[in-house]
């Protein structure tokens, strides 16, 4: 019998569990998931702490991400693009906000959902967006005075 087995069934060990560590890691960062899913576009005034990669919840339970964002240069408004997991069907009335986790927290996408019988397909474009509010802003419009207004 060799003197070197238990190392090497030592080390084997460790690979495996290191393979199954960074298998799990790839899978909770949704790296190199499955391709299934359709992407919506939508259109924003702000995107503040939005970034890609953030969730998009639908009644706080994930269904997709953000899969781009970008600048438009003729509207000035930052473009975005989300990406929704099959099986999932979504109004082609509902809303797309960017919400906050709280004081602290970061920033996420929301779909409120509407009431129409029809559904958003592939590539379809969101038009009901609100974007990002300030904090900072609504706390100076409350210490001038400007919220009583």
């Amino acid at each position: 019998m060799r003197e070197d087995l238990p190392e090497i069934l030592v080390g084997g060990v460790v690979l495996a569990a290191a393979l199954g560590f960074a298998v799990f890691a790839g899978q909770a960062a949704g790296v190199g998931g499955s391709g299934g899913g359709y992407t919506l576009h939508a259109s924003f005034r702000s995107l503040e702490g939005v970034d890609v990669g953030t969730d998009l919840r639908l009644a706080g339970v994930k269904i997709g991400k953000v899969t781009d964002v970008s600048l438009n240069g003729e509207t000035f408004r930052a473009d975005t693009t989300v990406k929704i997991s099959d099986g999932i069907e979504i109004p082609d009335d509902s809303a797309l906000i960017v919400s906050s986790e709280g004081l602290l927290g970061g920033n996420y996408m929301e779909i409120v959902p509407g009431g129409s019988a029809s559904y958003f397909t592939q590539g379809d474009v969101i038009s009901d967006t609100q974007g990002a509010v300030s904090l900072i802003s609504l706390l100076l419009k409350f210490v001038s005075g400007q919220g009583n207004k």
